[in-house]
This record gives structure tokens, sequence and C-alpha cells, in this order.
């Protein structure tokens, strides 16, 4: 019996999931899923310049054909967007989740440049620089676009790239809304970190409890959650934004 925590848009975080952030374990494309939709739907709901693709819709992106991928890229109306984030996976499947390894790919617009935040310097190069290539002649102005290896803070460990993922697209995404441009955007702290998989936390039973509380003043209304154990180390108080 796995139990669904929260229900939120697309994602579905289930009881596994916080268990996964409790421990030192390597993030799904589900919690990763779970954190770019709260980007989009809440921390940057207004903000119509950035995108940010789930990791499902970014492996559908590296598998197909470049004929193919307005499929993917239309219904998002990229041709608005100035700033698109995908995570990026090594895996080479199309039909199955796993890999080993997560990174960051974010297109800029305005500098006609894909910057790859890469937490194992060098490990995702090759499948970003590919997806970018594939990407370019989608997005980019020029036949191949700049492709911009970014000074990236370095993981401690072998399982924090997702963790990793999640501070870079923070650091980039408030950047860009603030200055329009991804180049200069700095370097996450190791700081944060440690304290990320905490924030995660914090973040889904925060969510929660708002959906629970709307349940209850509007009982009509499917909550979308059920019970689950609360993680000891998190103060469900907050939330990461």
């Amino acid at each position: 019996m796995d139990p669904i925590v929260l229900s939120f848009h697309d994602s579905i975080i289930r009881q596994s999931d916080v268990d996964i952030l409790e421990g030192p374990h390597w993030l799904t494309d589900t919690l990763i899923g779970f954190y770019f939709e709260y980007l989009s739907n809440v921390a940057y709901k207004d903000e119509t310049r950035l995108l940010f693709i789930a990791p499902e819709v970014t492996q559908c992106l590296k598998v197909s054909r470049c004929q193919e991928l307005g499929v993917f890229l239309d219904p998002l109306q990229v041709e608005k967007r100035t700033f698109i984030f995908l995570p990026v996976n090594d895996c080479t499947q199309v039909e199955s989740p796993g890999g080993s390894h997560w990174s960051l790919l974010v297109f800029c617009k305005n500098e006609d440049s894909f910057f790859h935040f890469d937490s194992s310097s060098g490990s995702n190069y090759q499948h970003a620089k590919q997806l970018a290539s594939k990407l370019s002649k989608y997005l980019s102005t020029s036949e191949e676009g700049v492709f911009v290896q970014a000074e990236t803070l370095q993981q401690k460990n072998g399982y924090d790239c997702g963790i990793h993922v999640l501070c870079n697209v923070d650091l980039v995404a408030e950047f860009c809304a603030r200055y329009n441009r991804v180049e200069g955007c700095g370097v996450s702290k190791h700081t944060e970190v440690i304290k990320k998989r905490v924030e995660v936390l914090n973040l889904i039973f925060h969510l929660k409890e708002e959906s629970e509380n709307d349940a209850k003043r509007n009982p009509g209304k499917d909550e979308g959650t059920s019970s689950a154990k609360k993680p000891a180390s998190s103060n469900i108080a907050g939330s990461s934004k």
C-alpha cells in the first residue's frame, strides 16, 4: 500500500516519494516533475516568460525526431516564452523511467543560447548537447544555437543530482525573472543543497494542508489527498518559496 499524500495539478505524490526525500536517495521524475509544476503554477504563475517542462516531456523530446518536436512543444506555446527549463536525464529509454543522473538545461531566447547546469561536470554533457542541438532547430534563430556548459556547484555524493537540479532551477529562474538573462546567474550554495530536501517536504505538506482546508470549505470538491505520516525532520508550517 502506497497512500497518496498530495494530488497537485498533474502530479501525484505518494508516501514512497516522501520516503525518498527523507532519506539519502536519488530523486525520481515524479518529484522533479512536481517541483517544476509548483514553479509553473504557484511560484511563477504570473511570469509568462518562463516555461518549466516536465521530465517526461523532456525525455520524449530527447528521443523524438526533429519533425515530431512540435507535437510536444506547440501546446506549450514555446514561441511566446523567453526562458525554457528542462530537466535532463541520462536515460535512453522512452517508455521507462530510470537513468543515473539529472542535470538542468535552460534555453534563453534573448541570448539565443542553451545553458547546461551539471552538478557532476561532464556526466550529462552529451545528452544535454544532443537535446540542445535538436531543440535549436525549433527554438533558436541560428542553425545550432550556442551551447554553454555553465559553472555549477558540484555534488558531494552520488545521489543528490536531482536536489542540485531543484536548487539550480530556483537560482536561474529567479535571476531570469529579475534580469531577463541567464548569463551571470551565479552558482548555488552548498547550504541550500543541504536543506532542500526538508524544504520540498515542507512544501508538499503545506500544499496538502491547503488542499484539505479547501476541501473543508468546499465539501463537494475532491481534496485529492489521503493520510500519510509527516516527516519528523520537517517544519510543516513552512514552504520552499
